[in-house]
């Protein structure tokens, strides 16, 4: 398997098998069930490991001319079940990146004040800059699982009651699809992955938080009680994908049970997502070229001059001590 570096035909084809799969263009006919977990997309975890580390390489240089060019900016959104890998999967994919253009957030409960606003708030103003990637860890879609799945959560935002109707949840992603609409008209891309973990797999990755000190800080009794709602979120995350998709801020469902397999699909989505923009490093005007000849000849000249000064020290030096 080609790790992409031998030109565009081969990362095309890497982008083929690796993207379209899971990319959700067909809402109306998605069904979360028939989207299995543990595919390895014909990979072994040897040739995984490369195209990771390809991707990861590549992603760097992107995002440079990304920053560079200060015109679009990219948003990574991450969804997924307790878990599911999106830490890793970060950490793993966006190694490579200059941490001067990338920010990562990490959503929890809201605060008082966060609730004292409208649930996109605390969002928006996380949002990428020109230039910069944007990493939301859970988002504004919770605001359409957790708060849906837990109906007390929605008590606690203080909706005027009227407002509060069996239409909240279609309003809501109504309100979110015309949210990422306006984003992208103004230069930010967005790609969301839904981590698809299978229920016995979460339950072998808490067996393995209590058996290893190092990963038993990330349990919490929570976690093992939203186990038993498992079904009802799995109805919010499959009618969260089928009215959120859209052309310019798709969903990814990527299968999560293979931590590895789940970074190339990652990784291979953000770098034909970048490519697509034609990145380039900004264009010198002809003033600008004639006055970095001038410079370039100037701090030559002073290299030269500093060149002569050391050798006559070092010729004084010598006759001094004979």
């Amino acid at each position: 398997m080609s790790t992409g570096k031998h030109g565009s035909g081969e990362r095309d084809k890497q982008f083929r098998a690796f993207v379209a799969p899971f990319r959700i263009d067909d809402p109306e006919h998605f069904r979360l069930k028939h989207h299995a977990t543990d595919q390895t997309g014909g990979l072994d975890k040897d040739t995984a490991k490369e195209l990771i580390e390809a991707n990861r390489l590549r992603i760097s240089q992107l995002q440079e001319k990304l920053y560079a060019q200060d015109r679009w900016s990219l948003l990574l959104i991450f969804q997924a079940m307790d878990a599911a890998g999106k830490d890793s999967a970060i950490a793993h994919v966006m190694s490579g990146v200059n941490p001067q253009g990338c920010q990562v957030f990490s959503f929890k409960a809201p605060t008082a004040q966060e609730l004292d606003h409208d649930f996109m708030w605390r969002h928006a103003i996380c949002l990428p800059e020109r230039g910069r990637i944007g990493i939301f860890n859970r988002s504004h879609y919770e605001e359409v699982l957790v708060v849906r799945v837990h109906s007390e959560y929605l008590d606690r935002q203080r909706l005027p009651p009227k407002l509060v109707t069996r239409d909240i949840w279609r309003e809501r992603f109504e309100d979110i699809r015309a949210f990422e609409r306006y984003l992208a008209r103004n230069g930010t891309v967005i790609l969301k992955f839904f981590l698809n973990v299978s229920r016995e797999e979460q339950r072998q990755r808490f067996l393995d938080r209590l058996e290893e000190p190092g990963k038993r800080w990330k349990f919490s009794m929570g976690d093992v009680a939203e186990r038993r709602l498992w079904d009802k979120y799995m109805a919010a995350y499959q009618d969260m994908v089928r009215h959120t998709t859209q052309p310019d801020a798709p969903w990814f469902v990527v299968p999560a049970d293979r931590k590895w397999f789940a970074r190339v699909v990652i990784g291979t989505a953000i770098v034909e997502a970048m490519e697509k923009l034609q990145l380039a490093y900004p264009r010198v005007d002809k003033v600008s070229l004639k006055e970095f000849a001038d410079v370039r000849r100037a701090l030559e000249a002073e290299g030269k001059e500093q060149g002569k000064m050391t050798r006559g020290k070092s010729t004084r030096g010598k006759r001094g001590g004979a």
